[in-house]
């Protein structure tokens, strides 16, 4: 489409599940304000679906089986595609993009395995590759980073950026409950799917990381570069040793400029890592509860910035579709493009091993006479300096909880397998991170 062209913009969308129904939905009872947006009729050329007799909200006309056919249209000028998974979708999205079509997607795990081979095919045919809806739902996120932000350098994105595993952590602290019981009512009230692997085990978050790492740090970061770990390790004991410091349990992908090994460009490296931490109730992630999403930003020169909304449901994610679609439209119409890929920077990876943290650690340890000294030769031996110590109970109920300084996470990891081994210590109850540092 010409600049200054006033043609309709036709859009083909991949699945009417939870998320695309709404998009056709709203495409088709807001038509006339999209257009007025727009600049250009916005006209819904054709919806592709699995099963067209399950979807009689939908036009007739419009629905077909054959996404293959909506993709490879030259008369369809923006593919929404909401229906997920790697392939077929990886190659449907590359027909439409080597062909010139603009592409909208809320699909994280294909961007976070397969991005740099979509943006090579966007920019090499001139088209658009949005994808708002990827990260946090509703959350204007994504277009803040790649845009708004783009004359800034960020240090840290750090968020809540799945909704089942914070609904699921939400309900143990705020009633007591255990893992199992907190995922069997999350499933009950439709938080988790019947499989909640995904989900509980990190991997939907850590494909996020990915993406904001990548947008972040101007450096391509894959999934498989992002550590991590899920929530149902998590219990009880965990939640209430939590609660004794001041603290709250919080799945959180995080996703850091610091400092590199030796020889890397310009000193740094990017550390991208999913794993529940021991927050302190005063940081505004603290007061996330349920299944809504935030996300915490820190730029050199915008200081800190928080993103906070639903962050999964049918309307709410289609509102981020469609705000990529008027974005991609308006390009059409006017004969521009948006942001590209920029990953310039190239920064190398850091290996979990190698990231500062801080642990806390329960041990259910034998009342007698020399404990203290074998737990501290422990942490000595592996360099781990301690910050805080105490000891509960007495006799069989004898307890110490130890928090230590900042000293790279494979120190820390050995020290607990110290630990393990000592005679006088009956067993590790309770292992987490902790973060502290608000800056």
């Amino acid at each position: 489409m010409s600049a200054g062209s006033t043609r309709a913009v036709r859009v083909g969308v991949l699945g009417a599940g939870v998320v695309g129904s709404q998009v056709v939905r709203l495409l088709i009872e807001q038509a006339d304000e999209l257009t007025a947006r727009v600049g250009a009729t916005l006209e819904l050329a054709a919806v592709a679906v699995r099963r067209p007799e399950r979807h009689a909200d939908i036009p007739a006309a419009l629905l077909t089986t054959d996404a293959a056919a909506v993709v490879a249209d030259p008369e369809i000028d923006v593919v929404v595609e909401v229906i997920g998974g790697i392939e077929p979708t990886k190659d449907l999205l590359l027909t439409a993009l080597n062909r010139g079509a603009g592409v909208v997607t809320a699909n994280k795990a294909l961007l976070a395995e397969h991005g740099p081979q979509l943006y090579q095919a966007a920019d090499a045919a001139g088209a658009d590759l949005y994808y708002e809806a990827a990260v946090a739902g509703a959350i204007p996120l994504i277009r803040p980073l790649r845009e708004s932000l783009a004359g800034d350098r960020i240090q840290r994105i750090m968020g809540i950026v799945n909704g089942t595993t914070n609904f699921i952590l939400s309900a143990m602290v705020e009633s007591g409950m255990g893992y199992q019981e907190a995922l069997a009512e999350a499933t009950r009230l439709g938080y988790a799917e019947a499989d909640p692997t995904a989900d509980v085990d990190g991997f939907d978050a850590a494909a996020k990381a990915a993406i904001l790492a990548s947008i972040g740090f101007h450096t391509r970061v894959g999934a498989s570069d992002v550590y991590r770990e899920g929530i149902a390790a998590v219990s009880a004991a965990d939640i209430a040793a939590a609660r004794e410091i001041g603290c709250t349990v919080k799945l959180l992908a995080i996703c850091e400029r610091v400092p590199g090994p030796d020889g890397s460009p310009g000193g740094d490296a990017v550390s991208a890592r999913v794993h529940p931490v021991m927050m302190p109730t005063s940081h505004p992630l603290a007061t996330v509860d349920g299944a809504y999403n935030a996300v915490y930003v820190e730029a050199e020169a915008a200081g800190r910035l928080m993103f906070y909304g639903p962050g999964a449901g049918g309307a709410p994610t289609a509102s981020a579709v469609l705000g990529d679609l008027v974005a991609v439209a308006r390009n059409r119409v006017a004969g521009g493009r948006g942001p590209r890929e920029s990953s310039y920077a190239a920064l190398p990876i850091l290996p979990m091993g190698d990231v500062l943290a801080k642990y806390h650690i329960s041990l259910d340890v034998d009342d007698k006479a020399g404990v203290l000294a074998a737990v501290a030769t422990a942490f000595a031996d592996a360099g781990v300096s301690i910050s805080t110590v105490r000891q509960e109970g007495r006799g069989d109920d004898a307890r110490l909880v130890v928090v230590t300084h900042s000293a790279p996470d494979a120190a820390l990891a050995s020290t607990v397998r110290r630990l393990a081994d000592l005679d006088s210590v009956r067993a590790v109850t309770s292992v987490m991170r902790v973060t502290g540092d608000m800056r």
